[in-house]
């Protein structure tokens, strides 16, 4: 008997990620709940993180590294006292200190991490060395040498600061580590800190208020089974269009004519006018349909490079 295949249901789902779950399972179980053919996230979050998880489906996918790349915002408290090997609460104490922080030490801390600074990722994280996650390695008892990495921290809010728990909010790049944020930060103050609280509040400018988490999906599931409607009725108006990963990309409009020889991945004229080496969004005919990506060439042509297939209905 063959594999189902599932549905060519396409867009994007803000999942509210539970404490305690992988990514990819949170995945797999929203992938499970709308019985979609193709699904993927666009960066992992801790175990121990919950909050915004984009989940890509069907078509989206095409448009996932975009989300990548883009900024975070993250809600994180520290534990100062207590240095751990994942940097997080999951992990195992490996050393403790007294905490003898004035208020000024802190906000001279704090302004170090703020802006251009280089972060050497924590071994327990997913970059690979020689195909291999490090957090691996890191099982095993074996250190590997990292390089630093070029990061940039918008914004270091100071939220509040009680007993042995500090409360941040930070704006950053991507490949930014906050368990290496908090980890280097307690170093810094001479008495180790780590994460027991870390929730990711936004991924590029997508709105915190259309989040849904698992128990809510499963809900309308439930609902469309006692009402005996298809599940899909209640559950697809939750996707967001699958073009808001690269809705900050300049539009370009095409006629349906010149839109026929660029869905067939020819390189076409536009009456825009921008930079070589722009990325920007194509859409066509009187719907403003949008039908895939592109990048301005050399010759001022509009250049596709990912191209939503015909399969798909707006």
């Amino acid at each position: 008997m063959g594999r189902r295949r599932g549905r060519a249901i396409h867009g994007v789902l803000l999942l509210d990620k539970p404490q305690d779950i992988s990514s990819n399972d949170a995945l797999q179980k929203v992938r499970r709940v709308f019985n979609a053919s193709k699904a993927g996230h666009t960066g992992a979050l801790d175990p121990l993180a919950t909050g915004m998880l984009p989940i890509c489906l069907g078509e989206a996918t095409k448009f996932s590294q975009f989300l990548l790349d883009s900024d975070k915002r993250y809600r994180v408290i520290a534990r100062l006292g207590q240095r751990t090997d994942t940097s997080d609460s999951h992990g195992k104490i490996i050393c403790e200190r007294e905490v003898q922080v004035t208020p000024a030490h802190l906000d001279a801390a704090l302004e170090t991490f703020r802006g251009d600074t280089m972060q050497v990722p924590s071994m327990y994280s997913a970059l690979k060395h020689q195909g291999k996650p490090l957090y691996e390695y890191a099982r095993q008892g074996i250190e590997v040498e990292r390089e630093a990495r070029p990061i940039t921290v918008y914004e270091l809010q100071f939220i509040r600061w009680e007993g042995d728990e500090l409360e941040l909010e930070i704006h950053c790049s991507k490949g930014t580590y906050v368990r290496t944020i908090i980890d280097d930060l307690g170093e810094l103050l001479g008495c180790g800190a780590h994460v027991i609280y870390l929730r990711r509040l936004q991924v590029a400018n997508y709105p915190n208020h259309r989040m849904v988490t698992l128990e809510q999906l499963y809900e309308l599931k439930e609902q469309a089974e006692r009402q005996q409607i298809e599940a899909g009725e209640l559950l697809d108006p939750l996707l967001l269009p699958m073009d808001t990963a690269v809705v900050h990309f300049p539009v370009i409009h095409l006629t349906s004519v010149v839109a026929v020889y660029f869905k067939q991945g020819q390189p076409v004229r536009s009456q825009h006018r921008l930079p070589s080496g722009e990325w920007v969004r194509v859409t066509e005919g009187d719907e403003n349909k949008f039908i895939g990506i592109a990048v301005i060439d050399d010759d001022d042509l509009v250049a596709p490079r990912r191209l939503v297939v015909e399969t798909y209905e707006s």
